[in-house]
């Protein structure tokens, strides 16, 4: 399922490492020079994605099929935008918070656009860039953080295997299984271990 669906994807995921400046979080906070990421190097931190057709995707087959390979039967769509979400400048700086979850993050951007960032092996910051049509699957048990870009807006389908958990745990959080696990599979084993949802 892994290599599926990825014709064009580099059209709606691109990521880079970032620079260290404490501006605006949803500016791209590219490196000078910029250093753009391949996207193998996201599969190497254990990190799936793919590009489906956001404007069909209450009916898209392709999307039916990652579902069912991975399980994702509990599926929500959320708008992320100040006029929909209360209290929008304090929820963007917590989902800015480093942390990571006992279950895989998945999600579907159907329109806008948002930063995924997430540390490499060196503990170095990804930003991972997701338009419409970009799914995502960062794995348990990884820190990463999410913000909106400066378009301010993302509609994005959360999927999760069985009953939602959103409980993040900020870092520190090292004794936790889920991450001890990471960090075993991905970060002392160089990366190619794909991480099977469970």
């Amino acid at each position: 399922m892994e290599d599926q669906f990825q014709d064009g994807k580099e059209e709606v995921i691109q990521a880079w490492y970032m620079d260290d400046s404490e501006e605006d979080q949803r500016l791209p906070h590219h490196r000078e020079p910029k250093e753009f990421v391949p996207l193998d190097k996201l599969s190497e931190l254990g990190i799936l994605s793919w590009r489906l057709n956001a404007d069909d995707w209450e009916t898209d087959e392709n999307l039916k099929k990652i579902r069912e390979a991975r399980g994702y039967s509990y599926v929500d769509i959320c708008d992320v935008c100040p006029e929909k979400l209360p209290n929008y400048e304090a929820k963007i700086k917590n989902f800015f918070e480093e942390h990571l979850h006992t279950d895989e993050e998945i999600r579907y951007c159907l329109e806008g656009s948002g930063y995924f960032d997430v540390r490499d092996q060196n503990d170095q910051w990804i930003r991972t860039a997701v338009k419409k049509g970009g799914m995502i699957v960062l794995p348990a048990g990884m820190y990463h953080r999410f913000t909106l870009d400066t378009d301010n807006y993302i509609k994005a389908m959360r999927l999760f295997v069985g009953e939602p958990v959103w409980t993040p745990y900020n870092r520190p959080h090292d004794h936790l299984p889920a991450r001890k696990e990471y960090v075993e599979r991905i970060i002392n084993r160089g990366g190619n271990q794909a991480v099977e949802a469970r």
